[in-house]
């Protein structure tokens, strides 16, 4: 069965994309047939990857909203790596509005994807950073949520709202809803701070906390503006490397 992961935070600035984009080229890169679909409007997982969308081409929003459209999946990592996208662009705004002349609005995403993720062994939801319609569309349809989370004074703030969230999203529509586990970002060992961070969310949330950090990173900051998960853009970086692990944690939890 594919895992079908939302990586969510409503909190902006955390590393999301950058987390769904590196862990999707990471898992690529480990053999896996990944699929990353962007649900963020602003479409940053999908110029991350290369792709840059004209106005009107096909995104998620007309597979969300145009019964029978075809999904339009573009391969723009191949040969190096083997990830399908489903891009955004910022049409899919538009969506939040027009989910509620629809039946069982929370479900659309999980209903469209149902007859395209048998193809892959992971599909990556890069969720919008708030808790809007598209947001608990990715929460109805993944089977686990990754948070990455903050290494800073405010890495709190907003989790419990994401948390609540999830138990509804549970108790409504996905009663299969898991918590994959919560990525540290931008963690600066050189910072006393970074540490007390981790340490305070280590010892007082009751699921798991993945053992990578991701750094703080120059070349994991610049490798969009190229259109290149990191692992592409340089393969020996910090950034990278975190990412390669992060990958491995996850392999091997699916595997236990």
């Amino acid at each position: 069965m594919p895992r079908v992961i939302a990586v969510a935070n409503q909190k902006g600035g955390v590393g999301k994309t950058t987390t769904a984009v590196n862990l999707a080229a990471s898992l690529a890169e480990a053999g896996e047939r990944v699929l990353l679909v962007d649900c963020d409007p602003q479409g940053n997982a999908t110029s991350s990857v290369g792709v840059r969308l004209k106005p009107n081409e096909a995104s998620v929003y007309h597979f969300l909203m145009q019964d029978g459209t075809p999904p339009p999946v573009h391969r723009p990592l191949t040969p190096a790596l083997e990830i399908d996208l489903l891009p955004s662009n910022a049409t899919l705004a538009a969506a939040e509005w027009e989910f509620f002349t629809r039946p069982q609005p929370e479900l659309l995403l999980q209903q469209r994807l149902a007859p395209l993720i048998e193809n892959y062994s992971f599909v990556l939801l890069d969720a919008p950073p708030s808790l809007g319609f598209l947001t608990v569309n990715c929460l109805s349809a993944a089977r686990s949520v990754l948070i990455p989370l903050q290494c800073e004074y405010f890495a709190m703030e907003g989790l419990s709202m994401l948390l609540e969230t999830i138990r509804k999203i549970r108790l409504r529509f996905n009663p299969h809803l898991a918590i994959e586990g919560i990525v540290l970002t931008m963690f600066d060992r050189r910072n006393n701070l970074a540490h007390q961070v981790a340490n305070e969310i280590n010892s007082h949330l009751q699921f798991k906390v993945f053992k990578t950090f991701i750094p703080r990173n120059v070349r994991l900051s610049e490798s969009p503006s190229y259109g290149l998960p990191a692992i592409l853009y340089d393969q020996n970086c910090a950034g990278t490397k975190a990412y390669l692990a992060l990958a491995q944690e996850i392999l091997a939890q699916g595997a236990s």
